[in-house]
């Protein structure tokens, strides 16, 4: 395993782990919507560093991502079927997130919020969402990614 892979994904749960992304949910926070927010956390990752770094770096770090999803997910208590199944919809979900958030900076707040009106489930205030994500794209596109492969005590966007 490669200590570099570890760091970007214990980076990425420190996002997901960002109290203010549940607060601005209408409902209980879920395992659900802890897997969308690091899904997203990671999209906008990978959108912002995949003109920057070698295609091969970025399929494991992929590959890792989703290898750590799984392992949670057994460490929590799914069977094997049920892990298969739910590993092809995270993947399909990731993949459906990278596709809407691909042209992200080019995107009225409209169209931002209708795209994460899709993706998560029951926010309070979608503007909230809009403005957090577009500081997070900015904060990505402002470090390079040996940033990323350091652990980072506190997110400051």
């Amino acid at each position: 395993m490669n200590k570099e892979y570890l760091t970007i994904y214990n980076n990425l749960i420190k996002l997901t782990r960002n109290k203010s992304l549940y607060l601005n949910l209408n409902n209980d926070e879920t395992f659900s919507d802890r897997i969308t927010f690091l899904l997203i956390n990671f999209s906008f990752f990978l959108k912002n560093f995949k003109n920057r770094e070698s295609k091969v770096f970025f399929q494991k770090i992929h590959d890792f991502t989703f290898k750590q999803i799984e392992i949670n997910l057994r460490e929590i208590g799914y069977g094997d079927t049920s892990i298969n199944k739910n590993m092809k919809k995270y993947v399909n979900f990731f993949y459906d997130i990278l596709s809407k958030i691909d042209q992200w900076q080019t995107y009225d707040k409209v169209k931002k919020s209708e795209i994460l009106l899709n993706l998560i489930n029951d926010p309070k205030n979608i503007n909230f969402y809009v403005n957090y994500f577009d500081k997070l794209s900015i904060f990505f596109e402002n470090n390079p990614l040996n940033y990323f492969t350091k652990d980072i005590e506190e997110f400051k966007f």
